[in-house]
């Protein structure tokens, strides 16, 4: 690539090479300056072009066995227990003096909070080596740009509390950097596999760091120990799913083939605030991990999907309205996996249903689509370019919150003229204006057997449920819409009512080639959706 600011000398050689991370933790069996020293003779050998290496000590001996460039580091722990990478031109000027040819420093925006951008100037100025940016954002990217930065590094891209999300390389965000920055950008972090290397530089990565996945023999081995474990362990394997919703509480054991037995449906004590909620998932929980014994299964995993926006890295409830009183703030997964010692998983529940769909429903092999529960409340799962989108601040897919009258019904989100109001269970009813059809699934019974005002009421609803629609369709552009939910059963009216609103409100309708469809997953979405996050790597789904 060519960037607008020139390239220090010292670093023409490392463009389109591979630079290898030579570090190990205090703990690590190769925490020795010698033996780091070997890894990188090894991985020069080997074709590297530059090392990565923390510490004069481990530098110095470095310098002793390659001539080829080395980025340093000092990696130095504070007070609160974080570890901040270079912080000052004091823990630089040893790497320089041990041989370091250029300088890496954390840039995030704690750094720069706590002086990076003055450390990064200091260092150029004093030291006169090229300094390397270490960022989680384009914004970061940027400022250290400004301040002087001869390069960006995506290292801390998933490690910092803004970034926590994004848990496996991503070819797009260098790609981004690379567009927003006049200095070359190397990617780094999060690259296991030689496909991802070559997908860095072909996004515009100036050169590709890569540590763990060739300097750390534990993890390396733990990975193909791990693979061998899920072969072995998968024909008896089981995952508990369970569906916390604000009326009932689903579960199931669930196989791999997304195969579920025992399931169950109990009553939620929805208003008894946090603590008997927590008791009440992990008492159904238990119930499922004693009939998985039963049956000489071994239970994996427990998923719980939940009304409420959640952080699913931390398996927290961020925020949960009055239908879950005293939900948001729980920090399900921590107290779960505390009572029953097996990971957990904690996602929101139209989330979850779009992971069961995408994994074992409508939605397999899309990489584009939206799956919207139509219910009590209205929610929504969208998967963009093949990921589950869930927001910077885990508060996306809110699609029952789109406003459609701002000055009309009051919703439980404290909003007015919500989606949500238009198009739930509740709105059915009220659209058929019938004392004796006061639920949904008695309006949707009675339009069946031809009653004229039921099938008005299931019109009237589309037609709000298309407006809703229309705006998503704009924005995302999806391959498919996905129906699950309540008002989705025993309901053949949905697609055709919804197909002929929205034809007249979405522009270039012909174009779209979208498909609407129910979801063939029923009510067993939720369940398998909760599975199939537990199911999931950190970060994959």
């Amino acid at each position: 690539m060519t960037a607008s600011r020139p390239v220090p000398a010292c670093c023409h050689d490392l463009e389109g090479g591979l630079v290898v991370s030579c570090q190990a933790t205090e703990e690590d069996f190769f925490s020795d300056p010698s033996l780091m020293a070997g890894f990188a003779r090894a991985a020069v050998a080997g074709g590297a072009i530059g090392i990565r290496a923390n510490g004069p000590a481990d530098i110095h001996a470095i310098r002793q066995a390659v001539s080829v460039p080395i980025i340093g580091i000092q990696k130095v722990p504070q007070p609160s227990g974080k570890t901040v990478i270079t912080p000052s031109l004091e823990a630089a000027r040893p790497l320089v003096g041990a041989g370091a040819d250029m300088i890496a420093l954390d840039c995030t925006d704690d750094g720069q909070r706590n002086g990076a951008l003055t450390a990064l100037r200091r260092i150029k100025a004093e030291l006169r080596v090229p300094v390397l940016a270490d960022i989680a954002t384009i914004e970061e990217a940027l400022a250290a740009q400004e301040a002087g930065a001869d390069f960006a590094l995506s290292t801390l891209r998933g490690y910092t509390p803004e970034t926590t999300q994004y848990q496996t390389f991503e070819p797009a965000f260098i790609a981004e950097l690379v567009r927003a920055l006049r200095v070359p950008v190397m990617a780094e972090g999060r690259i296991e596999t030689p496909q991802q290397a070559r997908q860095a530089l072909d996004a515009g990565a100036f050169a590709v760091i890569v540590g763990s996945a060739i300097t750390r023999p534990t993890e390396i081995t733990r990975r193909f120990v791990a693979a061998l474990r899920h072969g072995h362990q998968s024909r008896n394997a089981v995952w508990v799913g369970i569906d916390l919703g604000a009326t009932n509480t689903k579960s199931a054991l669930v196989g791999s083939d997304g195969t579920m037995s025992h399931s169950s449906s109990v009553p939620t004590p929805w208003n008894g605030g946090r603590e008997p909620l927590l008791d009440h998932l992990a008492s159904v929980a238990d119930r499922c991990l004693k009939r998985a014994a039963d049956e000489g299964w071994s239970a994996q995993a427990i998923g719980v999907a939940t009304a409420g926006w959640v952080d699913s890295n931390a398996g927290q409830v961020v925020y949960a309205t009055e239908l879950l009183p005293g939900w948001t703030g729980t920090p399900i997964a921590a107290e779960l996996e505390r009572r029953l010692g097996l990971p957990v998983a904690a996602e929101n529940d139209a989330n979850a249903a779009a992971v069961a769909e995408n994994r074992f429903g409508a939605a397999r092999g899309s990489r584009d689509f939206v799956c919207i529960s139509l219910g009590t409340g209205v929610g929504g799962g969208c998967y963009i370019g093949g990921r589950l989108s869930r927001g910077s601040h885990y508060l996306g897919n809110a699609l029952g919150h789109v406003c459609l009258e701002p000055e009309g019904l009051p919703c439980s989100c404290g909003q007015h003229g919500c989606l949500e109001v238009y198009a739930n269970a509740g709105a059915v009813v009220r659209y058929a204006g019938d004392p004796s059809l006061d639920t949904a699934e008695k309006v949707i019974d009675a339009a069946r057997s031809g009653s004229p005002a039921a099938r008005e009421a299931l019109r009237v609803h589309a037609r709000r449920l298309a407006r809703g629609c229309a705006s998503i369709i704009h924005v995302l552009d999806p391959q498919m819409l996905v129906f699950s939910g309540g008002l989705t059963e025993n309901n053949p009216f949905l697609v055709a009512d919804l197909e002929k609103e929205l034809r007249p409100r979405v522009s270039v309708w012909s174009l779209r080639r979208l498909h609407l469809c129910l979801s063939r997953l029923g009510y067993a979405a939720g369940v398998l959706g909760a599975a199939s996050v537990a199911m999931e790597p950190p970060g994959v789904a």
